[in-house]
């Protein structure tokens, strides 16, 4: 019975406090944001999405430390490129990069810590293929950035999730 009224509890709080943290506090709000992750968690339950299996939790706390030292590195390394390195020899440039992860939910994962790194976008996954095509700022060295991706992140995820 709760469960149908609440499918994705986690969901719904996270929603509550995020509403509650964008607007200031108030008994309307609180109902409103409360509504809104509501119809939001029964909405997500519609769609159905399969229940991630994670079968090495510790690594996923490594995970969490690598891309966050990552990400601050990342804006470190964009700023200095925009702010002291116009060259004319530095380069954007697409990647196409050979995954073997096959898992749905490392791949999303895959996609939100490429995309949250300052330097690079996730673009396209051929799941036909294989590849993923991304998008880098310094498109220096191909190899290093394939490396970096096959190494850093998807071995860890393939150890998390399949």
């Amino acid at each position: 019975m709760i469960s149908r009224i609440l499918p994705y509890p986690l969901l719904t709080v996270s929603l509550v406090i995020f509403w509650m943290t964008i607007n200031s506090f108030s008994p309307g709000h609180l109902l409103l944001g409360t509504g809104v992750a509501l119809i939001a968690s029964r909405s997500m339950a519609s769609l159905r999405p399969a229940k991630p299996r994670i079968r090495n939790w510790h690594l996923l706390v490594k995970l969490i430390v690598i891309v966050l030292y990552d990400i601050i590195r990342s804006n470190i390394s964009v700023m200095t490129i925009i702010l002291f390195k116009r060259e004319k020899n530095r380069k954007s440039g697409f990647l196409t990069v050979p995954l073997e992860i096959r898992d749905p939910m490392g791949l999303a994962v895959l996609a939100t810590i490429l995309t949250s790194t300052p330097g690079s976008a996730w673009l396209e996954f051929n799941s036909s293929q294989g590849t993923l095509l991304i998008h880098v700022l310094d498109d220096v060295d191909e190899t290093a950035w394939i490396s970096l991706i096959k190494t850093r992140y998807e071995k860890l995820l393939m150890e998390i999730f399949e």
